[in-house]
């Protein structure tokens, strides 16, 4: 019996113009995005308002755009612009109209009211759908490190700018005194005695300004170091008075001032730093992206981008940042590199209306993966600490208790997906753009995408 094949056919055009959303599933993403910035006031939104120059595109239109696409994995303006002529979606969404690149990294790039706002009005949405509860909510926090657009061979240290400046020094001066007498050997062909004193020059201004700024931030880190320093000398003076004996272990000592021959200073990207990747086998220039879950909904309510390498000190002002639509906290999770005693105590500080305060369930130390036989029998909650009790102990008694050991395993069933969905199944590991402000921008948008594609994949029915 012959074969029989499907008849492809690519010459014969189309008799009426076809309907895109033909094209589409009806339950695709980009329908569920398009409805959604239907119902987001765009006010916050820049717009050319005096009606000069070419025509501009609606702000709705270069929204959903932007969450679409970062939802779905592309981020760079330029692969934007291709999609809105090679993907169904993307045309459908832009109307078959193609902004292009340019635009649309202008819009990404001025719109950060917009995108705030935008980020607080899927919350609320949320909120009255149900799927995002917003009084006594459980937060499980966490960061992780996201690449900048810089390279870490673009940085330059302490130690080694100095040894660059007095060897252009050294340079420069051999260069003039050549360029003064009349009888020196002449340079290879194409090479001038002026121009190459001016790219040493040059290099020796941005060698200045980079020690200027790693110095700066060696002063602000000592007195931040000064500060831990102070009040942990206090504590120590405070439990030597209280038991009336002295302390064991070593006393704190006191930090160290100026700058280290460590310390680096990016031309590319300045505000990023080199960070620790891969539990710290290797270093990456980056940024320390933060955020806070709903353990329900998995949604992020709260997110900020930090250049310190570490989250000591990130607690307080993730919680500060987090959105309006949450009302109340109950419990806040956090793993050991959050631990700090200033930090919980001002977290757990009583509501000025219900007088209820939030807890914080953080791990004082590392703990090992897996679990022994120990910790497979069952035990009795251990007794709550005495009045008066350090941080440290009311931390461990905390976990050590059966409701602590329940809420504690949600952290990571919560917050540590959600930089897992981001990252591998929506691929950004790698910020476009450069600068703490910008790339906080950037991070909105994408936690914004983000939530978005989890309420589409909760199965959310929007309002009409």
């Amino acid at each position: 019996m012959a074969s029989r094949f499907v008849v492809i056919d690519h010459d014969t055009p189309l008799l009426l113009p076809p309907d895109l959303r033909d094209w589409l599933p009806e339950d695709h993403l980009v329908h569920f995005i398009m409805d959604a910035v239907k119902l987001l006031d765009l006010c916050q939104a820049r717009v050319n308002t005096r009606g000069t120059g070419y025509a501009q595109y609606p702000p709705g239109m270069m929204l959903g755009l932007l969450i679409y696409c970062y939802a779905t994995g592309t981020f760079s303006s330029r692969k934007i612009e291709t999609l809105t002529y090679e993907s169904v979606a993307v045309r459908y969404l832009c109307a078959d109209t193609h902004p292009d690149h340019d635009s649309i990294c202008k819009f990404r790039r001025e719109n950060k009211e917009l995108l705030e706002s935008s980020f607080h009005q899927v919350l609320e949405c949320a909120a009255r759908l149900n799927v995002l509860q917003v009084g006594q909510v459980v937060l499980s926090v966490d960061g992780t490190k996201i690449l900048a657009s810089a390279s870490k061979h673009s940085a330059v240290s302490h130690g080694h700018a100095q040894q660059q400046l007095l060897l252009l020094e050294e340079q420069i001066k051999e260069l003039t005194a050549k360029a003064e007498a009349a009888d020196s050997t002449p340079l290879r062909e194409g090479l001038s005695l002026p121009e190459e004193i001016r790219r040493r020059q040059k290099r020796q201004e941005k060698l200045r300004e980079a020690v200027q700024v790693i110095e700066q931030r060696a002063r602000e880190r000592h007195q931040q170091e000064q500060a831990a320093y102070e009040r942990k000398l206090q504590e120590r003076q405070d439990r030597e008075q209280a038991r009336g004996k002295k302390t064991g272990g070593k006393a704190p000592q006191p930090p160290k001032e100026g700058p280290q021959a460590k310390d680096q200073y990016n031309f590319t990207d300045p505000q990023s730093r080199i960070m620790k990747h891969g539990g710290g086998e290797h270093f990456e220039q980056s940024y320390n992206a933060q955020a806070a879950v709903e353990v329900q909904s998995r949604l992020v309510v709260s997110q900020l981008v930090s250049d310190a390498p570490n989250d000591k000190e990130q607690l307080v002002p993730v919680l500060e940042n987090k959105s309006p639509v949450v009302q109340s906290l109950s419990v806040v999770l956090v793993d050991s590199g959050y631990y700090s005693e200033a930090a919980i105590r001002q977290v757990e500080v009583p509501d000025a209306d219900t007088g209820v305060s939030p807890q914080v369930y953080a791990a004082t130390r590392r703990h090992k993966h897996g679990r022994s036989v120990k910790d497979l029998e069952q035990h009795d909650d251990p007794p709550p600490p005495p009045p008066g009790a350090p941080v440290k102990a009311i931390m461990e008694q905390r976990l050590e208790t059966q409701e602590g050991k329940a809420l504690y395993g949600l952290r990571k069933q919560t917050v540590e997906p959600v930089f897992g969905i981001i990252k591998s199944a929506m691929g950004f590991r790698r910020f476009s753009l450069r600068g703490l402000t910008k790339v906080g921008l950037e991070w909105t948008l994408v936690t914004l995408s983000y939530n978005l594609k989890r309420l589409y994949h909760l199965g959310t029915r929007l309002p009409a």
